[in-house]
């Protein structure tokens, strides 16, 4: 049997497309998807610039759906997909940080995603969301549970309270855009936004939460006086940027993933004792914790979020790319759901 999916294809090349309906192997479940949003890492294989993600595959990983089969679960059951799949037995799993398993596997990188009608994934990364929650709602988890395991390693460290300390956010899409909801919700009242998109920066403000600027043309508002400065972009020029704001003493958190190359001014980290964090996914208790966030109302109305059909998914991908999506995030959802 077949199915509809949004097939990565090659380099700035998404297609629309009948593939083979996957089917469920031992204590797995068949999803049949209600809601995938488009990730910045789907934006790096789109770009040719992640070498994990080998043509043809289907993307995504930021998944809402409901049970077609599975051992564990009622049929029709609405769930929440944890992507990354690990060996559960290692020190890590074992340990409580699951996502630094050095078998962990996600879907839409060597493993068929979820831009598609159906995909399979271990019965063990099944969530279960309330009932009136909707899917679109429900398959921001992951880039919510990616934001707030940022900031609790962030708590976890710090010298006081992030309510105490003033923050900067590099980069608005949906993950900055978290970061700074969830610094928010508790009791961050100094955030300050660093976003080059015009588009983005309007939508942004409307959250009335942070102070948004565009790096490219003005100065932070607080010119390196940050206590803890999230770069959730992780290119050169954001790394430089966060080497230069955070203040002494301060925080650095790696979130973003564009390379992996020049930017931190190691010299400078050391002499005033800077700490970087690494930030990998997130542990199966940031995603519980994420969708109670979620489904508490507590990051705000979402107004930040749009929604698109899958068999518009390519002009999603060039929208995107161009910067004429003022969306911090763009939620594809199977044509028969909307």
């Amino acid at each position: 049997m077949t199915m509809k999916a949004l097939v990565y294809t090659g380099t700035q090349e998404v297609h629309y497309r009948d593939e083979m309906k996957p089917v469920a192997g031992p204590n797995q479940a068949l999803i049949e998807v209600a809601a995938t949003a488009i990730c910045g890492s789907d934006m790096h294989a789109y770009h040719g610039l992640d070498e994990r993600r080998v043509p043809p595959l289907i993307l995504g990983h930021e998944v809402a759906g409901k049970v077609v089969t599975s051992s564990r679960h009622e049929t029709g059951q609405h769930v929440v997909i944890n992507p990354l799949m690990t060996c559960g037995h290692c020190a890590p799993c074992l340990s409580g940080r699951a996502n630094l398993c050095s078998d962990r596997e996600i879907i839409g990188m060597r493993l068929a995603g979820a831009y598609a009608q159906y995909l399979v994934i271990d019965e063990t990364n099944l969530l279960v969301p309330p009932a009136n929650v909707k899917p679109w709602v429900a398959c921001l988890t992951e880039p919510t549970a990616t934001a707030l395991h940022a900031v609790a390693l962030v708590e976890r460290v710090s010298y006081r309270p992030l309510s105490e300390q003033r923050c900067l956010v590099i980069g608005g899409g949906a993950v900055g855009l978290l970061t700074a909801l969830i610094l928010s919700a508790k009791g961050c009242c100094n955030i300050d936004l660093a976003e080059t998109n015009a588009l983005r920066r309007n939508t942004i403000d409307q959250q009335n939460i942070v102070t948004v600027f565009d790096p490219s043309t003005q100065t932070a508002p607080s010119a390196s006086g940050y206590d803890v400065v999230f770069d959730c972009v992780g290119a050169g020029v954001t790394r430089a940027m966060a080497s230069e704001q955070v203040a002494a003493g301060g925080i650095i958190s790696h979130v973003g993933l564009q390379n992996s190359h020049e930017g931190l001014d190691i010299r400078r980290i050391t002499l005033q004792e800077i700490t970087v964090l690494g930030n990998y996914c997130y542990t199966p208790a940031d995603m519980q914790a994420a969708l109670d966030m979620l489904c508490s109302d507590r990051l705000g109305d979402l107004r930040w979020v749009e929604l698109r059909p899958l068999s518009e998914g390519a002009q999603a991908f060039s929208d995107l790319h161009y910067g004429r999506a003022a969306a911090a995030k763009i939620v594809l959802q199977p044509d028969h759901h909307l």
